[in-house]
């Protein structure tokens, strides 16, 4: 069912996509993996997916090396002394949400000598339960970091929405990061390069692209339920 999955998420993000003025193609699809093992991520692979996410480090070093080649996202929250695990493995970083973590991502990119693309996380609806910085922070943080480290680039904005039942309760919250997006998007700096908005997940996607989302980040519609006790 993985591969009959993925195609429908790609019919239906490509026609919101081009309900808003987009062209198909334009909203990338990232699988994300966790829980899944090296078997399943790689028919997702086969079934044409380019780019997977993973919420924890360990499962990234897990499954690394049994993975298909693919770009890999770290999407979930990052502890400064695991980056070093990682800088060399990830093609973005999504879950910036401190000077301290950019910092520490900075260094480790520039002992590698590359740079390292990043998304500065927003938490639009503050919730407590989540990480991320308030749409007010965010300027302040974009600044830091183009002042402190010259190995990141800042590709775009992350948000994870609240959960409700309704995906049209949390429009307004992809609303203010959509605007966020645009006001830095038109700023003009070399390590500033706004390319992605990544907002959406499996229950709301489709709200996200509606109000401009051009990543999403899908793991339960692709590979069905999560089962947390079964080993990676």
């Amino acid at each position: 069912m993985i591969k009959e999955n993925i195609e429908a998420i790609n019919r239906s993000k490509d026609e919101i996509a081009e309900k808003t003025g987009r062209k198909a193609g334009d909203v990338l699809l990232v699988a994300v993996t966790k829980t899944r093992n090296a078997d399943e991520i790689n028919e997702a692979i086969e079934a044409g997916i380019t780019d997977i996410g993973e919420n924890k480090v360990q499962e990234i070093l897990d499954k690394f090396e049994d993975v298909s080649p693919v770009r890999w996202h770290m999407i979930g929250h990052l502890q400064s002394n695991k980056v070093k695990y990682i800088i060399d493995k990830v093609s973005m970083i999504h879950s910036v949400d401190s000077l301290k973590l950019a910092q520490e991502i900075d260094r480790r990119a520039g002992r590698h000598g590359t740079t390292m693309d990043i998304l500065v996380q927003v938490n639009a609806a503050r919730e407590t339960s989540k990480f991320g910085i308030t749409a007010e922070e965010t300027g302040k943080l974009i600044q830091n970091i183009l002042e402190h480290c010259p190995n990141i680039k800042i590709r775009g904005l992350m948000c994870i929405a609240p959960f409700e039942d309704d995906p049209e309760d949390v429009r307004i919250y992809f609303r203010e990061v959509k605007g966020l997006y645009d006001k830095y998007a038109s700023h003009t700096h070399p390590g500033l390069d706004f390319q992605y908005l990544s907002m959406g997940m499996s229950h709301d996607y489709e709200a996200a692209i509606l109000e401009g989302s051009n990543l999403i980040r899908v793991g339960t519609a692709i590979f069905g339920e999560r089962n947390y006790n079964k080993q990676v």
